[in-house]
């Protein structure tokens, strides 16, 4: 189960695929929430996993099959370092987040945990094991699992686990850790295991030649250095932003690719004046998408990608071996983002730039992006720091876990 984010989304797909290259007969569902039903169902096709909506029939279907199943599911906002100044200062966020969002959170909570519970008790419903990647969607089943004594494995992708993952993890048979758990974590649970995160096969590094015709397919000068910005699947305010104000210096010397995001995508479509064509032919260096499909093709073909800190697109930029600047959103409770930034900045494996700084003065990131178009060598090791980070085989030892204790059954 997994949602929220396209973080928890493209994870569990990944060791999906990895259970079914293993057991094509295995029944698997895939829950997630309304918001992210058709992430998940595009994905599957996308690449190449049959998937059937809720009860409907998965006869006629080649190969192993999913279901994916809606669930209701409520978001709790909360927001890390803030005084309590802050919340009258940004009154806006304190009133539509904190109190509205929350409100209907506990809501889609409750629903949650109803839809949970029915669905587990119909006859020939309940699983062999569950596997939550983490969020807020895993939290209702995960407490229906407990109730139910239905053994669970849970995935997190930081080193500070998440407030939903926190509250399941003293009864998971397995606590799988993306990164290098906290020592306070290792003393307070045993159950854990370090596995790296799950990224789907086709992230892996591409030649130099292959960064050519990367670029050549997504219409970009191959003789020109590309940065990707992006800001994830929801896209990042102040990446956009800031882009809007460096963009026109860094089209002097380099193409740049913005992925938006679908929540601010429409804010953005002024840019789209920098995207010139003639006919099926980019005359100008710059592409905008709301969410780009194929983000293994687009950031492999990159000089320089900028994003945020989330675990899940830092393991897929290690495993693709790029240079990366990252701007780690600093309001996140626990402050995952940041001490993941900071991190592999102290390892030498990233470039940081600091949100707040670079709100204050754009020309932070811009000054960032140019030192490393203009230095071939660091972007080297950065890339060669950063990949030693990977772990490619972790969605089969994710895979290798959920069947183990499937097979007690």
């Amino acid at each position: 189960m997994g949602g929220g984010s396209g973080g928890h989304i493209t994870p569990a797909v990944a060791v999906i695929r990895e259970i079914l290259e293993k057991r094509p007969r295995a029944e698997v569902e895939f829950w997630t929430d309304f918001k992210y039903f058709k992430n998940v169902t595009k994905l599957c096709s996308e690449i190449g996993v049959s998937w059937a909506e809720g009860y409907e029939s998965k006869k006629g279907r080649k190969g192993p099959v999913i279901r994916v199943r809606r669930t209701l599911a409520g978001k709790f906002h909360r927001y890390s370092g803030w005084k309590f100044s802050d919340y009258f200062v940004h009154f806006d966020i304190t009133l539509k987040d904190l109190l509205i969002g929350n409100i209907l959170g506990f809501l889609g909570f409750l629903g949650g945990l109803v839809m949970s519970f029915v669905r587990l008790i119909l006859p020939g419903t309940r699983p062999n094991v569950i596997f939550l990647k983490g969020g807020y969607t895993c939290l209702p089943i995960g407490m229906v699992a407990k109730l139910f004594r239905i053994p669970y494995i849970i995935h997190e992708s930081d080193s500070v686990a998440g407030l939903a993952n926190r509250l399941l993890m003293k009864k998971a048979v397995k606590v799988a850790f993306g990164m290098p758990p906290s020592d306070e974590i290792m003393e307070k649970h045993k159950n854990y295991v370090y596995t790296g995160i799950p990224v789907a096969p086709e992230f892996k590094p591409v030649s130099l030649f292959r960064m050519e015709q990367l670029k050549k397919a997504f219409s970009f000068n191959p003789d020109r250095p590309l940065v990707v910005i992006t800001g994830g699947s929801q896209g990042s305010e102040n990446l956009n932003e800031t882009t809007r104000i460096i963009l026109p210096e860094l089209l002097k010397s380099t193409s740049v690719a913005l992925v938006a995001g679908r929540k601010h995508y429409e804010n953005m479509l002024d840019l789209k004046k920098y995207e010139n064509w003639d006919h099926a032919s980019l005359e100008s260096n710059f592409r905008m998408w709301e969410f780009n499909t194929t983000m293994d093709e687009l950031m492999g073909a990159a000089d320089v990608v900028v994003s945020r800190a989330g675990a899940t697109t830092i393991a897929e930029l290690a495993a693709l071996k790029k240079a990366t600047i990252l701007v780690p959103f600093e309001r996140l409770p626990g402050s995952h983002q940041l001490e993941n930034a900071k991190r592999l900045s102290s390892s030498e494996a990233a470039v940081m730039v600091s949100d707040a700084d670079m709100m204050k003065n754009p020309s932070e990131l811009l000054e960032a992006i140019t030192h490393l178009v203009r230095s071939p060598r660091l972007r080297a090791d950065l890339a060669d720091h950063l990949h030693s980070e990977a772990c490619v085989d972790a969605a089969t030892r994710l895979a290798d876990l959920i069947l183990e204790e499937a097979d007690k059954k």
